[in-house]
């Protein structure tokens, strides 16, 4: 093979191969739940479901079907990210080691929380920000959810009521997980 035959088919090769570029609405570094600071980028490609929690909700039964959600996608393509915030009603007073400690007990929770945030206008976090920018709709509770896709481009957004494992839930995130990443320019 000619030198140049060679180098244009590594080139092609490890551009095929190359993680896909972090689009926009994940590029933002986060404390997880133990204080770590974690780069969202690291789920640029998979289908991620951001899902704003609290331990003293009506709605805190739902980390059973998140868990659920994790498991059973997780290998295909599924990243769910627990945010925990006191927003609403109060509804998230502890610590994070006290809110990892509450999940993790009761739930069996293994899927990447993070430190408590803000998801309300007033102060959400930059996340949240953009997932309210991407769809028009903010958090109105606990356990507000939305769905990205794998380019990073499509968002749908889940009121609280709406139960994880619901047909219409798994239906979106099942549609997302079989599709392929749409490429964009710049990777937007």
């Amino acid at each position: 093979m000619k030198p140049v035959l060679f180098l244009a088919t590594l080139l092609l090769s490890a551009s095929v191969h190359a993680a896909p570029a972090c689009p926009p609405l994940l590029n933002h570094t986060l404390k997880d739940i133990d204080g770590t600071m974690q780069n969202l980028c690291a789920h640029a490609g998979k289908v991620v479901l951001v899902v704003n929690t609290a331990s003293q909700c009506g709605y805190t039964g739902q980390y059973k079907g998140l868990q659920a959600l994790h498991e059973k996608y997780g290998k295909q393509g599924l990243v769910v990210l627990g945010f925990p915030a006191n927003d609403f009603g109060g509804q998230e007073p502890g610590s994070n080691t006290k809110i990892k400690d509450f999940c993790e007990t009761n739930y069996q929770v293994d899927f990447p929380l993070f430190s408590k945030v803000g998801v309300t206008a007033a102060n959400a976090n930059p996340l949240h920000q953009g997932l309210a920018k991407a769809t028009g709709e903010r958090p109105g509770w606990n356990f507000h959810k939305y769905l990205i896709d794998r380019s990073g481009t499509r968002v749908l957004s889940f009121a609280s009521r709406i139960d994880p494992q619901s047909k219409n839930m798994v239906q979106a995130i099942e549609t997302m997980l079989k599709a392929p990443p749409r490429i964009t320019q710049g990777g937007q």
